[in-house]
């Protein structure tokens, strides 16, 4: 009896929660092993930290932008297809739907596992089967939630927020205090030059920016955020700098306490730095980690399902995920479409091989949407925005962005190629469906039948006002 649409429930305490609860969660603590590794020693890796914290607000600012200008949902998505045209649109979805969002689901799920069940078998490491069965149930729960209820979704982002800060504070507080005490022994010669290896720096950037990603998560839900041209950049902003101190702080700790032979030699660093500063919490950080992961996977669902949601509605997508419960007003098949990916890359995968593998596609298309924010610039001068970033902001997270990406080829050219081989994949596909519309004969009436039938088992029809 009411209308079926996407409602606008994501205030800005929602909008800020979100931001949060996206970018604190696996990475701040298993990418320090990456970037250490990669950069070669204490002092390049703070150095990369908080360059990838200055380069994540300059892409923020541009997206901010973006999300004034450019009033639907969709994300990197939507912004690529408004500015750049379908066709680099076509390949991003192509790319985030195969490689990148399912790889970055599963190694936030196989940080949970880790981090859920290392507590119960310290010292020794979980058993692998264990880590992986425990990371699916918990990526289970969030998409079973993200199916129910929006406003459930929103409620649970918000709480598990506090719970990151939480978990932040408590490695922070002992680091600080060792630091205050004079424990400064594991900061001698930060700058040593002779492990920097220039082209590994890419890669180290690449788990850098890992944990920092999600800063760009309400111009997915654009369209169900309260006041837009106001909360989009106020959240920005405010989320922004608070994980760029809270990681600073961390990883100062986490030197602090451990050097950095334990570092790159522990699976998971949090609890190792508890293991060594804060036994009485031995069993209590690990959890808080596994819920802060929990919070990030909850955040990603919740996003990419209306990247899919928006590219039906613009016909490069089965109509099918542009449909939403009759009651739940969820985006449901768009929700539950991710799952089969998610599995089997859990399955099979190893996290630090699957970083590698999504960060080159996820960054060739973020540096291609702030592009599109100079070329919108360009082709629209008389279009006023609300808020407007200087020029050399997108310009320079463009030029970075693009570059990193070139110079990862030399880093890791196997999974890179993947990487690529997987985006040029789409080519065709988007050649003989998207552009030429070439079908089989029986291909739209099979269509139109199992989208019938899978309208009716999921209780979904197609939305019936645009919010945009």
């Amino acid at each position: 009896e009411e209308a079926i649409f996407l409602r606008k429930k994501i205030t800005l305490l929602r909008a800020f929660s979100l931001l949060i609860g996206s970018m604190v969660g696996s990475g701040i603590f298993i990418s320090p092993k990456g970037v250490l590794e990669n950069s070669g020693s204490v002092g390049f890796s703070l150095a990369v930290w908080f360059s990838c914290g200055l380069l994540s607000m300059f892409g923020a600012l541009s997206y901010a932008e973006l999300g004034t200008r450019i009033t639907k949902s969709g994300g990197h998505y939507i912004y690529i297809l408004e500015t750049l045209g379908p066709l680099p649109s076509f390949l991003f979805l192509w790319a985030e739907f195969f490689a990148i969002r399912p790889a970055n689901s599963a190694v936030v799920s196989l940080a949970f596992g880790r981090y859920l069940l290392e507590p119960f078998f310290a010292p020794c490491a979980a058993p692998v089967p264990a880590v992986k069965l425990v990371s699916l149930l918990g990526y289970y729960m969030v998409l079973t939630l993200n199916s129910w209820s929006v406003t459930w979704s929103t409620r649970l982002q918000t709480a598990l927020s506090v719970v990151k800060l939480l978990a932040l504070a408590l490695i922070i507080v002992p680091g600080m205090m060792l630091l205050a005490q004079g424990h400064t022994e594991n900061f001698q010669d930060a700058f040593a030059r002779e492990s920097l290896v220039l082209d590994k720096l890419p890669l180290a950037f690449y788990a850098g920016m890992f944990a920092y990603s999600g800063w760009f998560q309400t111009s997915f839900v654009r369209e169900e955020l309260v006041k837009p041209e106001r909360n989009i950049p106020l959240a920005v902003i405010v989320s922004v700098i608070t994980v760029i101190v809270g990681y600073m702080l961390t990883n100062v700790s986490y030197y602090t306490v451990l050097g950095t032979e334990d570092v790159l030699a522990s699976p998971a660093v949090a609890v190792s730095f508890v293991q060594r500063a804060f036994k009485s919490l031995i069993s209590v950080v690990p959890v808080l980690v596994a819920l802060s992961c929990f919070g990030t996977l909850n955040g990603g669902i919740f996003t990419f399902s209306r990247t899919l949601f928006v590219a039906s509605r613009e016909g490069q997508w089965p109509p099918l995920f542009s449909m939403i419960h009759i009651r739940r007003h969820t985006p449901l098949p768009a929700v539950m479409l991710m799952f089969p990916l998610v599995t089997a890359m859990v399955c099979v995968g190893d996290i630090y091989h699957l970083l590698n593998f999504f960060s080159f596609s996820r960054w060739l298309f973020i540096g291609l949407a702030t592009l599109g924010l100079i070329v919108h610039r360009h082709r629209h001068p008389e279009l006023h925005s609300p808020f407007r970033v200087p020029l050399f902001v997108p310009v320079s997270f463009t030029i970075i962005c693009l570059f990193t990406v070139a110079m990862s080829f030399y880093s890791d050219p196997v999974s890179i190629s993947i990487g690529c081989t997987m985006v040029l994949s789409g080519f065709p596909v988007y050649y003989l469906i998207i552009h030429r519309q070439i079908f089989l004969p029986f291909f739209p009436t099979l269509s139109d039948y199992l989208t019938h039938k899978l309208q009716l088992l999921l209780e979904v029809v197609q939305q019936e006002i645009k919010t945009y």
